[in-house]
């Protein structure tokens, strides 16, 4: 999704970003590095690393940009938690994007990807 949103905006971003690559987070995306150390500490479910993320990405960004943050963060738990569960795979991973996306990020190293094609 973060690819295909560069592209219609015309705007350079590096996938890298989503593995804890900080300058790869930093390109392209505003707040990139604090979004991620954001998502990284609530994926580790680490309650002090998350409040030094929630702090320094309200100071950099805002309450609005926190807000917003938290709640794509909760919406894709969710999702995910519903897939896992009811056992839906991953859409078809012989598309050529996909692909190199799941290369790029090494996502075969991800337990879930036992719910894949």
């Amino acid at each position: 999704m973060l690819l295909v949103s560069a592209k219609n905006n015309e705007v350079k971003v590096d996938i890298q970003g989503v593995n804890g690559n900080e300058e790869a987070a930093g390109l392209g995306v505003e707040f990139g590095v604090e979004l991620m150390k954001f998502a990284e500490s609530l994926a580790l479910d680490d309650e002090e690393t998350l409040a030094i993320a929630r702090e320094r990405l309200l100071e950099e960004a805002g309450e609005a940009v926190l807000v917003d943050a938290a709640g794509v963060a909760a919406n894709f738990q969710r999702m995910v938690r519903i897939a896992d569960a009811i056992g839906i795979p991953v859409d078809d991973v012989n598309d050529q994007n996909r692909k190199q996306v799941w290369e790029e990020l090494g996502l075969e190293s991800f337990s879930s990807v036992q719910n894949s094609l």
